[in-house]
């Protein structure tokens, strides 16, 4: 909850019926099983994590297993490598993604995708000046694309990234797919891992 639009995830993850908790300080961190890193400005959210002491013991939880979800400036963030970014993010999904790959504020759109996984028929997507996930590399996976080859969500594991905002759509299948990755998580967490109460 350092910027973007985490109470618009808050919101989605309340009508799934899941406590939440906004994440400030390493702190916050303590008892969680797992975490989104919302849209917004991937820049300002790695300087952020940085001068919040939030950088590291997030990647020593994710390292562990911690679940995680990046969501268009959250799936930069997430990246092992960010063009244009000017620091470093948590850098610890197998992915290569490049920032407003799209264009402009103006060049948003909304479009359907099919995720396997998810069931239902394809999730409305929306991209608002958004990236694109142009490598994936092992043990990473693409999730989904656009009809022309641009990959717009990967997994690797316990980690999503996804370049569309999920939030911002009254369907709740993305956070609920996310759920399952984190009961998961959880199940397979090592030994003094929090596990979900």
């Amino acid at each position: 909850a350092l910027q973007g639009d985490f109470e618009e995830h808050a919101h989605v993850l309340n009508r799934l019926s899941v406590e939440v908790r906004e994440v400030r300080t390493a702190a916050d961190l303590n008892g969680l099983t797992g975490l989104i890193i919302p849209g917004g400005e991937s820049t300002t959210i790695t300087r952020l994590l940085a001068a919040c002491d939030l950088m590291e013991p997030l990647r020593r939880r994710i390292d562990d297993g911690f679940a995680v979800m990046g969501t268009c400036a959250g799936a930069i963030v997430l990246a092992q490598y960010a063009a244009g970014l000017d620091r470093p993010g948590v850098e610890r999904m197998a992915i290569s993604v490049r920032r407003n790959a799209f264009g402009r504020q103006r060049d948003s759109f909304e479009t359907d995708i099919d995720i396997p996984g998810i069931a239902g028929g394809p999730v409305h997507a929306v991209f608002i000046r958004a990236p694109v996930i142009e490598r994936v590399d092992p043990p990473a996976e693409v999730l989904a694309s656009l009809p022309d080859g641009r990959i717009v969500a990967a997994r690797q594991g316990h980690m999503i990234a996804l370049a569309f905002h999920p939030e911002l759509t009254p369907d709740t299948r993305v956070h609920a797919y996310f759920l399952r990755v984190v009961d998961a998580s959880v199940g397979a967490a090592p030994e003094g891992v929090a596990h979900r109460a």
